[in-house]
């Protein structure tokens, strides 16, 4: 498949990167010489666990709602989130005067649920078991006059998570090998398309938790592949099969994915912690936890990671790191 006919260019990616100039923070890119040494390789870390609302996530929600005209931003937004989507949503729609409401499952962590009620938006809970999330986001858009914002099928949103990696490109030169972390696809889409149009040699990667394994799963069968509600650490990265949007792009330019344990994020979560000194939440550590248990043949190699999240509470985050093994 040519990139051309995918849904989101690398223009695309240009244009998103101006709207979100002076907006979204340029976040860090960290080296770390124990880290060097331990993987035989260079590696640069963008953390975007340091980004607005501590995560990534921010650069897709204010990509998508800051082209809304001004009919759809009276209507309002509406998105459904586990958290970090919700958050980005939410405080995207205060920046730009639009009223938002995020639906969310009724297990979402109380750190993320919080924030986004402190963002100003209106939160609606459901039951992961037994509500599917898209279609009541669709029946109170529907009710309002709202404009999903949805967390990662849209051109929109994949385009502005892109930015990340092209900043990370921008400030660490070019590299041989890409690890994204891996839930419905956004960010690993926008990051191959942005990669790729850069450095066309670079070997990008997703890494998902073990126990939910739907990129995996397709990337084997060569199509989409659904399973059910995976039950892991990380919550982020809850997902049950690949995006209509985000599917292609990936098959078409990355090299793999690969999976992680819980246990393995947890140990990331810790190396950060003690070596680092970042705190990272387990669905923004599952890249990092592929790069120290060697899911991929980084030596001598130059290679990103993305830290693609922070939002985890203070006791979530101390049970992680005390219950994990070494690094």
């Amino acid at each position: 498949m040519q990139a051309a006919a995918l849904a989101v260019t690398f223009a695309d990616v240009h244009a998103a990167a101006e709207r979100l100039r002076g907006v979204a923070h340029r976040t860090p890119v960290v080296t770390s010489r124990t880290l060097d040494a331990r993987t035989d390789a260079q590696v640069f870390l963008k953390c975007e666990n340091l980004q607005r609302m501590g995560a990534f996530k921010f650069r897709g929600a204010y990509n998508r709602i800051v082209q809304l005209d001004e009919r759809a931003r009276h209507g309002g937004v509406v998105a459904f989130s586990s958290g970090n989507h919700a958050q980005g949503v939410a405080l995207s729609a205060r920046l730009l005067g639009v009223a938002a409401t995020i639906v969310m499952p009724s297990d979402a962590p109380a750190a993320k649920v919080d924030a986004t009620r402190g963002y100003g938006a209106e939160i609606v809970t459901y039951d992961r078991a037994t509500v599917n999330r898209a279609e009541l986001a669709e029946s109170i858009a529907r009710e309002r006059g709202a404009t999903i914002v949805p967390p990662y099928d849209d051109p929109a949103i994949i385009a502005g998570q892109a930015t990340a990696v092209l900043e990370l490109l921008e400030d660490a030169g070019s590299l041989d090998v890409l690890l994204v972390c891996l839930g419905g696809g956004g960010l690993l889409a926008g990051s191959a398309i942005a990669a790729t149009a850069i450095a066309p040699s670079i070997a990008v990667y997703g890494v998902e938790p073990v126990a939910g394994d739907d990129w995996v799963q397709s990337w084997e069968a060569g199509k989409i592949v659904s399973i059910p509600m995976p039950q892991t650490i990380a919550d982020g990265q809850r997902t049950q099969a690949p995006g209509q949007l985000t599917w292609p792009i990936v098959r078409a330019l990355c090299a793999g994915v690969v999976t992680v344990t819980d246990d393995e994020i947890r140990a990331a979560m810790k190396f950060g912690f003690e070596r680092l000194k970042l705190v990272l939440e387990p669905s923004g550590a599952s890249a990092l936890a592929a790069l120290l248990f060697e899911k991929i043949d980084v030596r001598g190699k130059r290679v990103g990671v993305t830290l693609s999240g922070g939002n985890v509470d203070p006791l979530t985050f101390a049970q992680a790191i005390r219950g994990a093994g070494p690094a």
